[in-house]
């Protein structure tokens, strides 16, 4: 227990002392977005969530925990219209440890073109992907202790401009004791700068307007700055534990320092009935300056295939963002 306050502390004096807000200056904030339904109705406190694929986004040693095939889809109406989809997949690969793929795309549908000349529009339409595909790896060291590692190429595309660069997550878990306290630690989005390029750059230059008879439409390529990616720690406890022979309680905290905002926590539980329906909920980002963020509910259904061992899970959120309205997660995992 001393340990895991030890972690939560840290984090949150990481860097509180007058930090400015750099929210919304880092390339690749897609990647902030939280796929899985049933961590976001726990107020996506996932570092400690070990059991599945849905808390590899949250901390890449879940992958350590995968013990068979499986796959999970999730789909989430955000913000202003934009749609928000994700794929991952897990695999065992015996004494050597766990594989993992996932794939990230959000699409923002067609947009008007408008220019200073015409405000109302060009009749072109633009639109804007972003793309972000992982492998993974994890291993169980011992049975309380696992590790994982992913390793992402991220693109985000405008029109026919776009930026690429890779980043790596990396994460660890250590049980205390199977039915016991839980601690976590993650980094997500580890990379380098990216920066713009594309025929939308492309423009004409006049090298010196004073001049008559020279060229004054010289091609030239506008120039962008180097972006940083949105690099996140997160440090968590979680606590599992049985209420009687059907029910089971989980609850969990996490702290986040991010280098594109203010520090904050976020925390949420989760009750489950004979492992069959869960009721979730939970409140993200309290402390964070000008937070837009807050509460989140969120229920399960999960199932299984007598004989075949196939089951099944189906989740949903809620999570409200303020003056920009709420948004809706749904997930569909499947383990053979």
């Amino acid at each position: 227990m001393r340990v895991a306050l030890a972690l939560l502390t840290l984090a949150l004096a990481a860097g509180p002392v007058g930090a400015q807000s750099k929210t919304g200056t880092s390339f690749g904030d897609f990647l902030l977005i939280e796929p899985s339904a049933r961590i976001t109705g726990m107020g996506n406190a996932g570092v400690t969530l070990l059991d599945g694929l849905q808390g590899v986004y949250y901390n890449p040693a879940s992958i350590g925990e995968i013990d068979r095939w499986g796959v999970a889809f999730s789909h989430s109406e955000w913000l202003a219209g934009i749609d928000y989809n994700y794929v991952a997949a897990g695999f065992p690969l015996g004494k050597w440890g766990n594989g993992f793929f996932s794939l990230t795309a959000l699409q923002s549908g067609d947009i008007a073109v408008r220019t200073v000349d015409h405000p109302e529009g060009t009749g072109e339409l633009f639109h804007v992907t972003d793309l972000a595909a992982g492998l993974g790896y994890g291993l169980r060291v011992t049975d309380r202790f696992s590790a994982g590692l992913q390793i992402s190429w991220v693109q985000e595309t405008i029109w026919h401009t776009s930026a690429s660069t890779a980043v790596i997550n990396m994460g660890t878990a250590y049980r205390l004791s199977p039915d016991g306290l839980h601690i976590g630690a993650s980094i997500s989005n580890f990379g380098t700068d990216a920066k713009f390029s594309g025929r939308d750059l492309d423009v004409t230059f006049d090298q010196d307007p004073a001049r008559f008879g020279d060229n004054g439409a010289l091609s030239a390529e506008q120039l962008t700055d180097n972006f940083p990616v949105p690099i996140l720690f997160r440090v968590g406890v979680g606590l599992p534990r049985k209420l009687g022979s059907d029910g089971q309680l989980n609850l969990a905290l996490d702290a986040f320092h991010p280098s594109d905002n203010s520090e904050s926590v976020s925390l949420g539980g989760e009750y489950t009935y004979r492992s069959t329906a869960s009721l979730r909920a939970g409140y993200q980002n309290l402390f964070q300056k000008d937070s837009e963020v807050g509460l989140t509910v969120g229920l399960g259904l999960h199932g299984r295939r007598a004989g075949r061992g196939f089951e099944y899970g189906l989740d949903y959120a809620w999570a409200d963002h303020g003056r920009l309205d709420d948004t809706h997660r749904f997930t569909l995992a499947l383990h053979f």
